[in-house]
């Protein structure tokens, strides 16, 4: 069946305390995707953000970000009082997340709600279900408060190593901040099941975000050492990035420790399907980031300041997702980005899986008719996007392209002044063969470059957008069910 959907980033949606959250707005976004008669709702990583506020560079790959713990929630639950949390400054502003305001007013506030909070048999059954990984984040994140937020890797030598004297000692020493980390997993989970179960019930499913990487300082890191390229300073070999491109003459440094695919082979994939499996049970479907890597990775020595050092080397290929189709089904609900850098191989690989790649309607038009990203080159097998959230906007991108770029693109949408470019692009993309198609909230809205989520290579200003609750409205709403329907992209 052919449908479509929204991305929309969780901490975008309307609320009175800075950030979207798992609150009332999250609900009010499902009724307007289901007003809209739309079958997905694409999300960012839930991840907890760190330095650099990026969701794909996280404390942990399982743990969920505390910021979206909604606090109306915790008054009603008991937790909270509400002139509590009305004493605290958010921001002044609603359209953008302050995450230094985030982090200095939200926390004491979870630390007030886990002071008042007692476990109870869910909490308990969770905590157990979750040991896999949640002993090893709480603790994670319990020393690096007490080394005043330093990473793993410089800490003293016996916590690094993980000596398992050093280790109980930790856990004596700091038990209340780890029940304190143990308690915001819970409560994240148990307002994000709420609202998913939400959704699911009105008919609209969750694309979830996984980065391929992981952080170097990171729980995942720490505690599975063996599974990465370090050496015996647990120094990085080499890290993740992409070479030099036309978007940037220095490629892109990423700084995330590469995997030992090698060891994870003689491990049957555990790792990995310790992580999908844990994607698989927070999402319906799951969208994996840089996908191409599994084909072939870029490697750049660990020191260099750029990328233009690195090389492509061999990765695990179809192997590791035989494996995963072993352990899960052979129907996995797998989103492959296939965006950059794309070789022949890359597409066998994508082939084998029979995962659907990515289009991205922006990249399409470069002069020529055989693009992979026109509408009239285009395979069922695939997920149309007007854009990501490593794009501008579409009103964005049409006031920076270049004046052949936009000439092509106005010919080949038949666009004229009676109605906005971005709904001629939306149209484009909704009509297209392609059985999913994505469309971004800031592109319904019409949003210029204000509305961009993330600048690749880029510090300071991204994964800071948000809307107002006016923009969730039944005229918007009407107008994308018009278009669903017209396109046969709703069977409702």
């Amino acid at each position: 069946m052919r449908t479509s959907g929204i991305l929309m980033p969780i901490f975008s949606l309307p609320s009175p305390y800075g950030i979207g959250t798992f609150g009332k707005s999250a609900f009010d976004f499902v009724d307007f995707l289901k007003a809209g008669r739309q079958s997905y709702w694409q999300i960012l990583p839930l991840n907890p953000t760190s330095f650099g506020d990026s969701p794909y560079q996280s404390f942990s790959s399982y743990a969920g970000n505390p910021y979206f713990i909604d606090l109306d929630i915790l008054v009603k639950n008991g937790l909270l009082k509400a002139d509590e949390v009305k004493s605290i400054d958010f921001g002044k502003g609603y359209d953008r997340v302050d995450y230094e305001k985030q982090y200095t007013g939200r926390y004491p506030l979870l630390k007030l709600a886990f002071s008042r909070f007692k476990p109870d048999d869910q909490y308990n059954l969770f905590v157990s279900e979750n040991r896999q990984w949640l002993d090893d984040y709480a603790l994670f994140m319990a020393i690096k408060q007490a080394n005043d937020g330093s990473a793993w890797y410089d800490w003293c030598e016996n916590l690094k190593s993980r000596d398992s004297a050093a280790l109980q000692k930790a856990q004596n020493d700091y038990a209340d901040d780890i029940a304190f980390h143990k308690f915001l997993q819970f409560e994240f989970n148990r307002q994000w099941v709420s609202l998913k179960e939400y959704a699911n019930k009105n008919g609209v499913k969750i694309i979830g975000d996984i980065p391929i990487y992981v952080a170097l300082d990171s729980a995942d890191v720490w505690a599975n050492t063996r599974q990465f390229q370090l050496d015996d300073t647990y120094t990085p070999k080499a890290v993740a990035g992409v070479p030099p491109d036309a978007f940037s003459a220095d490629g892109q440094l990423w700084g995330n420790p590469l995997y030992d695919w090698q060891y994870m082979k003689s491990t049957d994939y555990a790792w990995w399907k310790g992580y999908l499996g844990h994607a698989l049970k927070r999402y319906d479907t799951v969208r994996i980031d840089h996908f191409r890597a599994f084909e072939a990775y870029f490697a750049i020595p660990y020191g260099d300041t750029d990328a233009k050092g690195g090389k492509w080397v061999k990765g695990p290929n179809t192997d590791l997702f035989d494996a995963l189709k072993q352990e899960f089904g052979s129907d996995l609900p797998i989103i492959a980005e296939d965006l950059g850098i794309i070789t022949d191989d890359v597409r066998k690989m994508l082939k084998l899986t029979g995962f659907p790649g990515m289009k991205v309607l922006q990249f399409a038009f470069d002069g020529d008719s055989k693009n992979a990203y026109l509408p009239h080159n285009l395979n069922k097998n695939c997920v149309m996007y007007t854009g990501t959230h490593d794009n501008d906007t579409i009103m964005g991108w049409l006031s920076t392209a270049d004046a052949a770029t936009i000439k092509q693109a106005k010919s080949y949408l038949n666009y004229n002044s009676d109605s906005g470019f971005n709904w001629a692009m939306i149209k484009a993309a909704l009509s297209s063969v392609a059985d999913t198609c994505i469309l971004t909230m800031a592109d319904l809205m019409g949003a210029g470059s204000e509305g961009r989520i993330n600048t690749p290579s880029t510090l300071g200003d991204n994964w800071q957008w948000r809307i107002r609750s006016e923009c969730l409205n039944d005229w918007l709403a009407n107008i994308l069910k018009e278009n669903t329907v017209l396109y046969g992209r709703t069977d409702k």
